[in-house]
């Protein structure tokens, strides 16, 4: 059975939340942030291992009922491609993949978390994203629109993304040998020249970071009731 070992990205500051409390802290429904994607994390049954990378201070906050599955910590890190690094040598155990969730997008399934690492299995790297809905404009240094590329070429991509163990640490030795920063984790096995695979997720996946966005992920809940 394949083994994949979740890193849960919790140790981001927040800063445009204008709180005190990191934004995958705040309280959605009663319930943290965060704790909706680990709940789900831990309910996929080839996930062994659950690194969680956040501040000492909210460790309290995770906890697993699942002996199955093991719950380690790392701290994070300057960047979130450090955090992702700190929790990848934090890992226990040795998984075949590694799955990457940023925990500030509640909105994940089992099954889409399934369908991520399936792709992955075929194709070594896969992420969840979502088609562009609205027309991109290219623009210059002084505001002018210089082209309108073909938005159907063009996806957002969300978490989670799945990789397999090997590329992911071939991924970071090649970004820290040419010095690349990376704002997401299937970009180091593009550096590679590696392929990745696109899955179509959910424009519900989304990313809380301003009031507005937790405003948003509340309504929709409410909407599920």
């Amino acid at each position: 059975m394949t083994t994949i070992t979740a890193i849960l990205l919790a140790g981001g500051t927040g800063s445009r939340m204008n709180s005190e409390t990191p934004k995958q802290f705040l309280s959605l429904n009663r319930i943290p942030v965060a704790r909706y994607s680990f709940d789900v994390l831990a309910a996929v049954p080839e996930i062994k291992e659950i690194v969680v990378v956040c501040h000492p201070d909210y460790q309290h906050l995770f906890a697993l009922s699942n002996s199955a599955i093991k719950l380690t910590f790392a701290l994070p890190g300057k960047e979130r491609q450090d955090s992702v690094y700190n929790g990848l040598m934090a890992a226990s155990i040795q998984p075949d993949f590694i799955c990457i969730h940023d925990s500030a997008r509640p909105f994940i399934n089992k099954n889409l978390v399934e369908d991520v690492i399936n792709a992955a299995k075929t194709h070594g790297a896969a992420t969840t994203a979502t088609p562009i809905k609205f027309t991109i404009k290219e623009a210059n240094d002084n505001g002018f629109v210089t082209r309108t590329p073909d938005r159907s070429l063009y996806w957002e991509v969300q978490t989670p993304q799945v990789i397999r163990s090997d590329l992911l640490q071939r991924g970071f030795v090649n970004a820290h040998h040419h010095h690349l920063s990376v704002t997401d984790d299937v970009s180091l096995v593009e550096h590679l020249g590696l392929p990745v695979q696109l899955v179509k997720g959910s424009y519900f996946n989304l990313k809380i970071t301003t009031p507005e966005d937790l405003h948003i992920a509340e309504a929709f809940i409410s909407l599920q009731k």
